[in-house]
């Protein structure tokens, strides 16, 4: 009889006891293994059912609800972009469980050959890793090639406009110093630039975009611009739009 604190020695067990000591191990182990996956499985497909339940009862408030109560135009397609992307995800992780092939679509509808001829291209030639004939005839020649053109998206660019006028004086009389006047500033001592106000009223009052998420995005981008900065812009956020309606 082996004790509480004893350890058990498997070399002194027959071999075929060992080895079905070490398969029922293994086993236990692809278990535990098992039933980890299906956890985080049932955790997953638990979060994407409330998800879904919420934007189904955002849909009923939308159809049935009252007129005070139902989503604006806006809201009503930032809510079909989620509830179509949420049947992705399930569409998404149902094939993966299965380890099924995903279903043939229809092709896509592209838009080849309708970007703006205007539009600044940067070219990548990519070529092979040898131009010499693999029989040994030499290099050979190029008799054509193939493009493929994608639109490419550079994300807004942060920069810092340094204002700097210099002091001259003269080194033989006392005439004083002069200096180029300060250019006009439609903020006096402000931070941002007159595009960058711009940008920040076109966000807000054109492309419904908050303050508080503007913060979020210039955040990302390493600029620390608080929402109450924003606000404090002055009466430009409101007087601007006015004056320009």
């Amino acid at each position: 009889m082996f004790g509480a604190g004893d350890d058990l020695d498997l070399t002194a067990l027959p071999p075929a006891y060992q080895a079905a000591f070490a398969a029922q191990q293994a086993a236990l182990t692809a278990e535990q293994a098992t039933r980890a996956r299906l956890e985080g499985e049932v955790r997953a497909l638990t979060e994407q059912k409330q998800r879904l339940e919420h934007l189904v009862r955002e849909f009923r408030q939308a159809l049935y609800g009252k007129r005070s109560e139902k989503l604006a135009a806006d809201a009503r397609q930032l809510a079909f972009e989620d509830l179509e992307t949420a049947l992705a995800e399930v569409e998404e992780a149902k094939l993966r469980s299965t380890g099924k092939a995903p279903p043939s679509r229809p092709a896509a509808k592209r838009n080849l050959g309708r970007l703006p001829k205007e539009l600044p291209r940067l070219e990548r030639v990519i070529e092979p890793a040898s131009l010499l004939c693999p029989c040994g005839c030499g290099a050979m020649v190029r008799i054509g090639e193939d493009v493929t053109e994608r639109l490419d998206i550079v994300p807004a660019q942060f920069r810092v406009i340094a204002t700097i006028r210099p002091k001259y004086a003269c080194p033989r009389c006392q005439e004083g110093v002069h200096q180029a006047a300060a250019p006009a500033h439609l903020i006096e001592g402000g931070l941002p630039t007159e595009a960058t106000l711009a940008h920040v009223l076109v966000g807000k009052f054109a492309d419904h975009l908050p303050l508080y998420r503007q913060a979020q995005i210039y955040r990302r981008q390493g600029i620390d611009l608080d929402r109450s900065t924003l606000a404090g812009l002055g009466g430009l956020l409101t007087a601007v739009p006015s004056a320009i309606g």
